[in-house]
């Protein structure tokens, strides 16, 4: 996963600038104090680029962050970066990601179908429509694939549809059904009230629901 690469080449460039400064001393109190600001900003920069927010690595480094200048407290981060890398490595944070990515997405899918229960079917096909081409780029994201065209803008969610079935990300039948969603966000998206009722749109949002339970991201 091109994403998972991007983070440990983020790390491993911050330890590997760790192992250089502080490689083949007897002790790390014989560090310069600028290169120990350095050393430590980079570390700490690391650190709160790829944890998770409100994790327990940012919590333990909480206490390190706040004086660049005590190499000390940059060991302490180093040593945290190191458990981060090794979680991410095994997989773990990926997971953590994708259960907070389908809890906000469950709690929007929540809010189509309140919307819908009052009434408001055209305002809950706009939503749903939205959770489904969200999940369709962190999707792209976890397989690797480029959720931006040559000129850098956005593509379009039935090109990442295309893209995702091609590179084995679900199947064909999959792919159908995101292409009706698709089609009826489009058409509520529209002002095209006529062309569909308030059972299709249910039938959406509950088909969207699962489709991100069976392909998470």
């Amino acid at each position: 996963m091109a994403e998972l690469k991007a983070i440990l080449e983020q790390i491993d460039r911050a330890l590997s600038k760790w192992q250089t400064v502080t490689g083949g001393r007897s002790t790390i109190r014989d560090v310069d104090y600028q290169v120990a600001v350095e050393v430590h900003t980079l570390i700490a920069a690391t650190l709160k680029r790829i944890s998770p927010t409100g994790s327990s690595y940012l919590e333990n480094a909480s206490k390190s962050l706040d004086d660049p200048g005590d190499i000390y407290q940059a060991a302490a981060l180093a040593s945290i970066l190191k458990v981060v890398r090794s979680d991410y490595e095994a997989g773990y944070l990926s997971t953590v990601q994708e259960l907070v990515h389908a809890s906000v997405f469950a709690d929007f899918l929540e809010m189509a179908d309140h919307l819908l229960g009052e009434g408001y079917k055209d305002a809950a096909a706009v939503l749903s429509g939205g959770v489904l081409e969200e999940h369709l780029r962190k999707l792209c994201n976890k397989n690797g694939i480029d959720v931006d065209d040559a000129s850098g803008r956005p593509k379009k969610a039935d090109t990442l549809n295309a893209v995702l079935t091609k590179a084995g990300a679900y199947e064909k039948l999959d792919q159908k059904s995101v292409t009706a969603w698709l089609d009826l966000r489009n058409k509520a998206a529209h002002a095209k009230y006529d062309e569909y009722d308030k059972a299709q749109v249910a039938l959406m949002t509950q088909g969207v629901r699962d489709f991100l339970t069976r392909h998470p991201a």
